[in-house]
Order: structure tokens, then C-alpha cells, then sequence
């Protein structure tokens, strides 16, 4: 397990963690370090690595105000994730179940990306830098 030294990690909540992981997996390339499950099977909490960074993924819960966002692409949060290749990784988040709400369109201040929303609701802008800044 990484140790934890001045980090951000973002906490995904979602109506279906198991869900979620499945999907980082398989568009981003995630492993799963960690997962803890209710009585019911349900993800409670899990940790995912992503390369270097690390992502959360949590389970709806009754003590918790947080709740998964809608479908729709409205999600007031959106992840910026930066990998290898933009246009392979929203092509597997695709066929994991994701939608295309902008195209990847390489921009003016030296990355490429386009953004997504999971099949959870979560939206995500899938970059690669094209050029050093």
C-alpha cells in the first residue's frame, strides 16, 4: 500500500462501486489495491491506482450526505486525468460504457483532450500534454 504523504485523492461517490471499479479498470488501466464491502456485497470504499495517482471510489451510504451525480454530464466536479494516449484510453471508456460529451481536440495551451461521462455519472477530461510548457 502507497503511503499517503500530502496527496490529493479524489473519492468517487457512486449508487454502484463495484461498478465504477470495473470501468476504471477497464478505461484507465486502474488496479485495485483495496476494497471493503458491506454485508450486501456492496462497495463501501475502495482505493485504485492509476499509475502513480490514486482514485477512491465509495459507496452511497445513509451517514454520508455525498451522493453519486446524475448521468447526464452535469457533475459540478470533473477529473482531469492525464495518460499515454487520450484517443485509446476514451476508446476503451467507451466500450467500458462511458459517453462522449467532448471529442478529444488537441488545444491552444498544449494539451490534447476530450471529456467523458461515466456510465456512474462521474465526467472526466482524458488529456495528454502535447508539448512541454
Amino acid at each position: 500500500m502507497p503511503k499517503y504523504v500530502k496527496a490529493i485523492i479524489p473519492m468517487l461517490t457512486c449508487r454502484d462501486g463495484g461498478a465504477e471499479i470495473e470501468f476504471c479498470k477497464a478505461a484507465f488501466g486502474a488496479v485495485e489495491l483495496d476494497r471493503r464491502v458491506a454485508e450486501n456485497g456492496s462497495v463501501i470504499h475502495a482505493t485504485l491506482a492509476v499509475g502513480a495517482l490514486l482514485l477512491m471510489v465509495h459507496g452511497e451510504t445513509g451517514h454520508l450526505a455525498s451522493q453519486a451525480p446524475l448521468g447526464d454530464g452535469s457533475s459540478p466536479v470533473v477529473i482531469y486525468i492525464y495518460l499515454e494516449d487520450v484517443d485509446a484510453t476514451i476508446e476503451r471508456a467507451v466500450a467500458a460504457g462511458a459517453r462522449i460529451l467532448l471529442p478529444a481536440e488537441d488545444q491552444f495551451w498544449g494539451d490534447r483532450v476530450g471529456r467523458i461521462v461515466d456510465p456512474q455519472g462521474h465526467v472526466w477530461n482524458v488529456a495528454s500534454r502535447l508539448e512541454a510548457a
